[in-house]
């Protein structure tokens, strides 16, 4: 029976520019036909949002390249060359071209200045709530660009929306989020100060079409996307806070050396929440469990490792599989990290979901999502290996299998193992009632229990040939795949 060919899937995201159009007076209110942009809204009836299916485009020529901002700060600010664009930062530079973190207006300005230079955002703080650190706040979203960019069919920059829980008086995540991409946001507080230097900083920057800031309570849900009247988002994001009371927060200040940015002084209402971030974090893991997918990806920093481990755990009791990790590190700064969860078969490559490299925190670590199949020396014959590849899987039943020549690459779906052997027995004895089989299939073209990559790279050093866990919720099913191909075209390296 003929492999049956179709397209990759489209992903079902919500383009939802119109649901974060900010009110007037800040109150929660569904989006209508009369309080977003036009392109945004798809009313079948007035009033009404439905989702929009449309594969997102490329990202918009305003924008600097992905390479830029992964580059970024590799290396640690040149505070000369900053301080000879920027007059007012050059105030607080001393004669050794140094800063002084103790002062809190130097670091305020520092926050600025890097946020002009590198981002074109204004943005005004108030001098008792959090200074954000920027490049900390950048890997963030670094991070999470990497993770939706990887567990998805379709081609990064598109259009997508988030939202921020505790947004802060800096809106700082929202900013650098639509200075990199044609994104949209929800941007959430509690405190009434935060909030309203957030819309300031919103509207100095021109975005109140693109971020919505929104008040809430401690008493609501977190993700309120049934208050705003939305059906669907594609991330969720937040910074929680890290300590149980003051009197941790003042321990932990006092046990470790000053970081560079401690001298802004953060809000207890900012930094401290009854059990910590443990608590905050796991009560997005509950409103998670109801709402599901209508969130593609679930994030969160994290202040200490030991709570990643904890909220680890409890996503692993209540069976979510697909879970990224990750740590981010500027310098010798302090450290942070990050955990995301998805109810969605889509997976993230390696270097988004397994981003710790310390061996003693192996066991928070996810599932690899990539297998080697073949290593080949230098000058092989590629045209081989990519024959035996094609030859080999499309021979197998797959819903769908396509090679990219240019790219090296090919990607297929399954809706069973058609390649072990229990499968080609069972179909030798279904034969007879091929026709109504086939019927089911196409009932239920859509299921797949496996989508994968296979890529051969060709490089000076020599050839190998890369099996990607795409999509599938069975890590059996991907290694079984993963050993079928390896016996398949271990002759190869003879």
């Amino acid at each position: 029976m003929a492999s049956r060919k179709r397209k990759i899937p489209n992903d079902k995201s919500a383009r939802l520019e119109a649901e974060v159009q900010a009110p007037t007076d800040g109150t929660l209110q569904p989006a209508t036909a009369g309080n977003g942009p036009e392109s945004a809204l798809h009313p079948d009836k007035p009033g009404s949002v439905r989702p929009h299916y449309e594969s997102p485009g490329s990202i918009a020529s305003p924008y600097k390249t992905d390479q830029f901002y992964r580059n970024l700060y590799f290396k640690e600010p040149n505070f000369r060359e900053l301080a000879r664009k920027d007059a007012g930062f050059a105030r607080f530079i001393k004669q050794n071209g140094q800063l002084d973190f103790t002062d809190p207006a130097a670091v305020m300005q520092l926050t600025k200045s890097l946020l002009m230079a590198n981002f074109g955002l204004k943005i005004e703080l108030p001098d008792d709530r959090l200074c954000p650190p920027v490049p900390n706040r950048h890997n963030y979203i670094l991070w999470l660009k990497n993770l939706l960019d990887t567990s998805s069919y379709q081609q990064p920059g598109g259009k997508l929306c988030g939202l921020d829980v505790g947004t802060g008086a800096s809106c700082i995540y929202p900013l650098l989020g639509t200075a990199q991409r044609p994104w949209c946001f929800i941007a959430t507080d509690i405190d009434a100060r935060s909030l309203s230097y957030a819309r300031q900083n919103v509207s100095l920057n021109g975005l109140d079409n693109r971020i919505r800031v929104v008040q809430r309570s401690t008493t609501d849900h977190l993700i309120p996307l049934d208050d705003l009247g939305i059906p669907s988002i594609d991330f969720v994001m937040m910074n929680p806070p890290f300590y149980i009371s003051e009197n941790e927060m003042l321990s932990s200040a006092n046990k470790k050396s000053r970081p560079p940015h401690s001298a802004c002084t953060g809000a207890p209402v900012e930094m401290v929440c009854d059990g910590g971030e443990v608590a905050y974090v796991g009560r997005m893991v509950q409103e998670s469990l109801v709402m599901r997918d209508r969130v593609k990806w679930y994030t969160s920093m994290l202040g200490k490792v030991t709570s990643l481990e904890a909220l680890v755990e409890q996503l692993r009791a209540n069976n979510i599989d697909n879970y990224a990790v990750t740590e981010f590190v500027q310098g010798n700064k302090t450290k942070r990290w990050a955990l995301g969860w998805s109810f969605g078969p889509m997976r993230p490559d390696d270097d988004a979901a397994r981003g710790i490299k310390a061996a003693i925190w192996k066991k928070v670590l996810p599932p690899v999502v990539r297998m080697d199949l073949l290593a080949l020396p230098a000058f092989s014959e590629v045209g081989r290996v990519i024959k035996r590849i094609t030859d080999v899987v499309g021979s197998l039943e797959l819903s769908s299998w396509t090679w990219e020549t240019q790219a090296l690459k090919g990607v297929g779906r399954a809706r069973e193992n058609v390649w072990c052997r229990a499968w080609r027995r069972k179909k030798m004895r279904d034969m007879a009632v091929e026709e109504a089989q086939s019927a089911a299939i196409d009932a239920s073209e859509e299921d797949c229990r496996l989508g994968f990559a296979i890529l051969v790279d060709v490089g000076m050093a020599g050839t190998t040939v890369t099996l990607r866990w795409v999509e599938g919720h069975e890590q059996s099913l991907f290694e079984s795949l993963g050993g079928f191909l390896q016996g398949k075209l271990k002759d190869l390296a003879g």
